[in-house]
């Protein structure tokens, strides 16, 4: 029996938007620790949200190119997960794993077959892939931009090789992601947002119905 899918609710920053995520029914709920990012949370807010979310959901933060004061200060807030979403090098990735004690995710920007055939060499490293789209040239900030990318580059990755998917879904096109690209689960944060930055309710709750009805 395949396994069921994950889905992963990114750039949560209120305590509401986590209820929102928990009642509907998601597997997992991300916190932006990123300045330049409009979800951007304080080390103290994602303090509280791991503590409301204990037990309850799994929870990442999400991090870019951090140095070894910024893992440590967040490894300590016991998330399930950290995330690295920079241009982190497979050594940095291991190096980060072995100091935070915390399971790494690790979002590789696909926008070329040659960002494809980076993946491998992350697998053994980090404890999730994610594929993100590759921002444009010039973007301030390594995702969250609502762009999707090109699937079918993904058909030149190895199948043995379980990924996420994240990159402009929304609640329309998650289905039609799923089938086509059949990901063990996927992201969302700016396709479940009505600004910004700003969550809506009811986008979360239809991408979390649309994604396990696919799934």
């Amino acid at each position: 029996m395949a396994e069921p899918l994950v889905i992963k609710i990114c750039g949560i920053k209120t305590s509401d938007m986590l209820e929102t995520a928990i009642a509907g029914g998601a597997d997992m709920v991300g916190f932006m620790h990123f300045q330049r990012s409009p979800r951007h949370a304080s080390v103290e807010e994602i303090a509280d949200l791991i503590s409301q979310a204990r037990g309850r959901i799994e929870t990442c933060v999400v991090l870019v190119n951090p140095d070894n004061s910024c893992v440590a200060e967040i490894a300590a807030l016991g998330p399930d997960w950290i995330q690295l979403h920079g241009p982190e090098t497979p050594h940095r990735v291991e190096a980060i794993r072995a100091e935070a004690g915390v399971e790494i995710m690790k979002a590789l920007p696909i926008g070329s077959a040659e960002d494809v055939a980076q993946v491998p060499a992350f697998v053994d490293i980090a404890d999730r892939i994610l594929v993100d789209a590759k921002p444009p040239k010039g973007a301030d900030r390594p995702g969250g931009l609502g762009d999707t990318f090109d699937w079918s580059l993904l058909k030149a990755l190895d199948p043995s090789i379980p990924f996420m998917l994240s990159g402009g879904l929304t609640p329309q096109t998650v289905a039609d992601a799923i089938k086509t690209v059949r990901p063990f689960g996927v992201d969302v944060s700016s396709g479940v947002e009505s600004a910004p930055g700003v969550k809506d309710k009811r986008l979360i709750e239809a991408f979390i119905r649309n994604a396990r009805a696919a799934g």
